[in-house]
């Protein structure tokens, strides 16, 4: 796909995002002598590493082909978030009236101004990772195919960088698994999906993980009929189990129809749409769409950077690195999804704050000291970091586990927003946090508490101390830990404390 089909429809809004993020009269500088950095492609870990690098001193370059801003500003997380944010207001007007707010009936969505707000807000955000910042950085930014020469020349265009360091920092893209008629009809990916201007009456999802229900909710909250074919696994299978079914719980509650544990998926182009033909708890389903999005698979960005000649290893999951962010050539490196299990914005930031530190200081930070939490933006939200009850029972962790749910939160009562819970586990026998899920509207602000109390090394009784605003959903976080601090309370202790106040009194 060419990057320019991100960039549709060709309006005002879309000219300004290309005059940042690839200007079309923009010509590449002349190269300098050496760079301390050459960084391969400008999304989140490409443009950190540069900034950064620049930042400290470092003569650096910085190569893209396609877009500034990667997958995350132009085809990811900043339209997503925008059209879901839209798809929210939709869902308030609907259940407005059980807050005694009366809407006029025949209310409705306007598609096409939704997708514009979004492209609006896209292109005013662009200027943070446009052309003319990181050159204004000291950056010299070069548009095109990188190709390694050896393991001191990079070749973009007719001009050859020569560097001491590179790092690989180009991504991942949508990937379409090989289902059988797939290829013989149109479909979506992320890549294409925001470039639309008509809602579809029809809309079918392939796919029940974080883009697949997010985007499976949204265009059932805009008023498309959605039909969301997952696997056996269910609906978001990586998450905690119970977090999964309230999602999939919210999504039925919109209009979703959910074929969870589909099998045998068969899609085929017909005069009356696309049909998709799939087997789901043991009943035969044909369901006709206008329009798919398929919203599972991803594939790294290797094509065409010369990767064998430098010695890096790849495989189908990305280029191979060491827990200090080398490539199988020591004066490589790489960060962000390009070799990242953890393929979220936020994890290609802090790995690339990593790169820095170890390809020009000769540091030794590590990619599994990083504490990752992420979050799915369904309503309600799920976050989570570090392991699920699933992950400790697999791999034998023994755990401790505290949960609470939102019906407990007076915040959550007062908003109507009480299908979720907060949950924590500890390391047996102590209060060492090992990992955390929320299921809650603002999952995604609050799980940054245990981060960083695991960060920190900051146990579970110790959070308890923290004293939060009243009414708010972020008490179930000190809530949490009075669950865990209650346990200390042993009859023995009990025992003492009775007796004492007996003498006290």
């Amino acid at each position: 796909m060419s990057y320019q089909d991100a960039l549709l429809p060709s309006d005002e809004h879309n000219k300004k995002l290309e005059s940042h993020v690839h200007p079309s009269d923009y010509r590449n500088p002349a190269p300098a002598d050496r760079y301390n950095l050459v960084v391969i492609g400008a999304g989140t870990a490409g443009l950190v590493t540069a900034a950064g690098a620049a930042g400290m001193g470092a003569k650096v370059a910085l190569v893209e082909r396609g877009l500034m801003g990667g997958d995350c500003l132009n085809v990811g997380c900043v339209p997503s978030k925008g059209i879901i944010s839209a798809a929210k207001a939709a869902a308030a007007v609907k259940t407005a009236k059980e807050f005694g707010v009366i809407v006029p009936e025949g209310t409705r969505v306007n598609f096409g101004k939704a997708m514009e707000r979004m492209r609006r807000l896209r292109s005013d955000i662009s200027p943070h990772d446009s052309v003319k910042r990181f050159s204004d950085l000291g950056i010299d930014v070069f548009l095109g195919q990188a190709s390694f020469v050896d393991s001191q020349h990079i070749q973009v265009g007719d001009q050859k960088l020569r560097f001491k360091k590179a790092v690989i920092c180009s991504g991942a893209r949508a990937s379409a698994p090989p289902i059988p008629g797939l290829n013989d009809v149109p479909y979506l990916t992320n890549e294409t999906l925001f470039s639309l201007t008509e809602l579809p009456k029809r809309f079918g999802v392939i796919g029940a993980g974080p883009i697949g229900c997010e985007m499976a909710q949204t265009f059932a909250r805009f008023g498309s009929k959605v039909y969301m074919v997952g696997s056996s696994h269910g609906v978001l299978p990586k998450e905690d189990r119970e977090a999964g079914g309230i999602v999939a719980e919210a999504l039925r509650k919109d209009g979703v129809t959910i074929l969870s544990d589909g099998k045998d998926l068969q899609v085929s182009q017909a005069a009356d749409g696309i049909h998709l033909k799939v087997d789901s708890v043991e009943h035969g389903y044909d369901v006709v769409v206008d329009q798919i999005l398929v919203a599972v698979g991803r594939a790294p960005n290797i094509e065409g950077m010369n990767l064998e000649t430098v010695g890096v290893e790849y495989s189908k999951k990305g280029v191979k690195i060491n827990d200090t962010f080398q490539t199988t050539n020591p004066q490589i490196y790489a960060a962000g999804d390009i070799c990242s299990p953890y393929q979220f914005t936020h994890a290609a930031d802090f790995m690339a704050r990593a790169v820095i530190r170890n390809a020009l200081f000769k540091g030794k930070a590590k990619h599994s000291q990083l504490v990752i939490p992420w979050c799915t933006y369904t309503s309600p939200e799920v976050a989570q970091v570090g392991i699920t009850t699933e992950q400790a029972d697999k791999e034998g962790i023994a755990i401790d586990t505290f949960t609470l749910p939102l019906s407990g939160v007076d915040r959550a009562i007062l908003e109507g927003e009480t299908d979720g819970f907060a949950r924590v586990h500890v390391k047996k026998g102590s209060d060492k946090i090992l990992g955390a899920t929320i299921v809650a509207s603002h999952a995604g602000d609050m799980i940054g508490t245990f981060s960083m109390a695991m960060t920190q090394n900051i146990g579970l009784g110790a959070v308890a101390n923290v004293i939060h605003p009243y009414p708010t959903q972020g008490e179930v976080v000190r809530k949490l830990g009075d669950l865990y601090n209650r346990t200390k309370l042993t009859p023995m202790v009990k025992k003492l404390f009775n007796k004492w106040l007996s003498w006290t009194r």
